[in-house]
């Protein structure tokens, strides 16, 4: 008599508790409210004004389809060229959907099931997940004040067993911070020694507030790269994205793109292709966002925030607010709805001390800062008041 086998068990994925909070954000909204949204990592702007026109011009005139642009393959391949100094041949850019699905397809090309991965904590809520569902196995590293809340050579060196690969973000999400050259050079130095593969996420490239992020492909040419046209190029909606693989992955992310994903929208490639040479528009996005990083950082230590990552780059800041909650999901949802300022719960970076921060985004208005930190303060001050005539009855 056959035996039924049993099915294998479906990978758990924790939630992403940001689009709660910004579900609750529509909501206040539809009911009338104002709502100020610094939940998402998503630019307020749109997309520069030469890709929309462009666009334009391709909807009357093209019927489009499955289709990939080599023009701006190599377009990409030449920017690394010229902003890193390293040679990429344009067969090692596969167009996608966005960083997301580039994401998934540098895992499926470098690991197995079963594999070990290393991480920093914090760290983006999607790479914890997707390794999770495609069975692979996070290995967290706690990232704190003194490392400046990133991955370091001494923490992969320290790791034993050695993982199987590692992914790096710098500039990363949720703290901006970004990995100085040398000690990118240094964890290309131990992954090369210890065969640990390396995933680049470097999707806030060009949006830094110093000295430029390096590439990693500058330190490991087998390194693959993440990158997309969401952040710096404030085309978040048109879902257009690039991974770098080594030549001898091209043949296995091709195929990989090509049976999940197909091929990116053709409309959105016309356009990155326009928006790759609009430095001075998209300058001026760096511009705002560093207004409004510092307008944060003069008033965030008088909210009682003092305690932050240092953002070097993306738009994000990441605090500590454990003199007030432990409690992240609930502290952002109270001061929403109290109000109107969304933001995102530190759980879903961190979930063994994420309790514990909050992260704002500031890539939105100036006139939205302004406007959010007026509201903010007041409510911060009564909290610690609150908090402090709580200590006194115990």
């Amino acid at each position: 008599m056959d035996t039924l086998k049993a099915p294998a068990p479906i990978a758990y994925v924790d939630p992403f508790h940001a689009i709660a909070i910004s579900r609750v954000a529509h909501d206040l909204a539809a009911a009338g409210r104002d709502i100020i949204h610094m939940e998402f990592g998503q630019p307020s702007t749109g997309a520069p004004q030469p890709a929309i026109a462009a666009a334009h011009r391709v909807l009357d005139n093209d019927p489009m389809g499955y289709w990939e642009s080599v023009p701006l393959k190599e377009r990409i391949a030449r920017h690394y060229r010229e902003a890193h100094g390293v040679a990429v041949d344009r067969e090692q850019v596969i167009l996608n959907c966005g960083a997301s699905p580039a994401f998934v397809m540098a895992l499926s090309c470098l690991f197995t099931p079963g594999a070990r991965v290393a991480l920093a904590r914090p760290g983006y809520v999607a790479y914890r997940n997707t390794l999770k569902a495609m069975y692979m196995e996070p290995v967290e590293i706690d990232c704190g004040p003194a490392e400046r809340f990133q991955l370091s050579a001494a923490a992969l060196t320290a790791l034993d067993p050695a993982p199987d690969g590692v992914i790096i973000a710098s500039p990363a999400n949720p703290t901006g911070t970004i990995i100085a050259p040398q000690e990118l050079a240094a964890i290309a130095r131990v992954c090369r020694e210890r065969g640990i593969r390396v995933i680049s996420d470097e999707i806030y490239h060009r949006i830094s507030y110093g000295e430029p992020a390096s590439s990693m492909l500058e330190h490991d040419p087998d390194a693959l790269i993440v990158n997309s046209f969401s952040k710096y190029y404030s085309m978040a909606g048109w879902r257009l994205g690039w991974l770098v693989v080594p030549p001898d992955l091209i043949a296995a992310a091709r195929a990989r793109m090509g049976a999940w994903f197909l091929m990116p929208p053709s409309l959105s490639q016309h356009a990155g292709l326009i928006a790759f040479d609009c430095a001075d528009e998209l300058e001026g996005h760096i511009r705002t966002y560093a207004r409004n990083r510092d307008l944060l950082l003069d008033v965030l230590p008088a909210m009682g925030l003092e305690r932050i990552a240092p953002p070097d780059g993306a738009f994000y800041i990441y605090a500590d607010i454990s003199h007030l909650t432990d409690d992240s999901l609930a502290f952002c949802e109270r001061l929403l709805r109290d109000t109107g300022v969304a933001t995102a719960p530190g759980i879903d970076f961190d979930p063994v001390n994420g309790h514990r921060f909050m992260r704002f985004s500031f890539a939105v208005s100036t006139p939205f800062i302004v406007d959010a930190i007026a509201r903010m303060t007041p409510w911060f001050r009564e909290r610690a008041e609150e908090r402090a005539k709580i200590a006194v009855e115990d």
